[in-house]
């Protein structure tokens, strides 16, 4: 049976953490199941949780007052999932809902960013980590944005 930290290991946005700070992050982590069509992240609500999805496939979404919900980007095993947990106010910026059933770790941000608060080092390797997952959600926003208000083709 594979434990928490061995789960980290496979996670190619966590590689390269020491041994010690998987441990230490793992203990910050629970595995949740969620049925197709449930959130687990609503936009505007305290964000006190990041997920590595572990199987299944989640839409990120936002709310279009004209079109309704729309998906920014989809997420699949291996992702992580919210970045809101790590900056301040700690309010989460999109809604995240499972498209079939699926699978993820659960992490407690107020237990994570205690142990940032606590080591230093473990701190900037997720920062600089997260930094590079909210890069690539900005890119994913900003394509979907080009093409929905881009021009039209002539």
């Amino acid at each position: 049976m594979q434990t928490l930290e061995d789960l980290l290991a496979g996670v190619p946005a966590l590689a390269g953490l020491e041994p010690a700070q998987r441990e230490l992050i793992a203990g910050c982590a629970v595995n949740r199941a969620f049925a197709a069509g449930e959130y687990l992240l609503r936009e505007g609500e305290p964000a006190d949780t990041f997920f590595v999805i572990r199987h299944g496939a989640v839409a990120i979404e936002t709310f279009v007052p004209s079109r309704g919900p729309m998906t920014l980007e989809t997420l699949h095993a291996g992702d992580l999932l919210g970045w809101s947990w790590l900056v301040a106010p700690h309010i989460t910026a999109f809604d995240a809902r499972a498209l079939e059933s699926l699978s993820a770790l659960a992490f407690d941000g107020a237990c994570l960013r205690g142990k940032c608060a606590a080591d230093p080092v473990l701190g900037y390797a997720l920062l600089e980590r997260f930094t590079a997952v909210i890069v690539e959600r900005l890119q994913a926003t900003r394509i979907r944005l080009l093409d929905l208000y881009g021009e039209p083709d002539r």
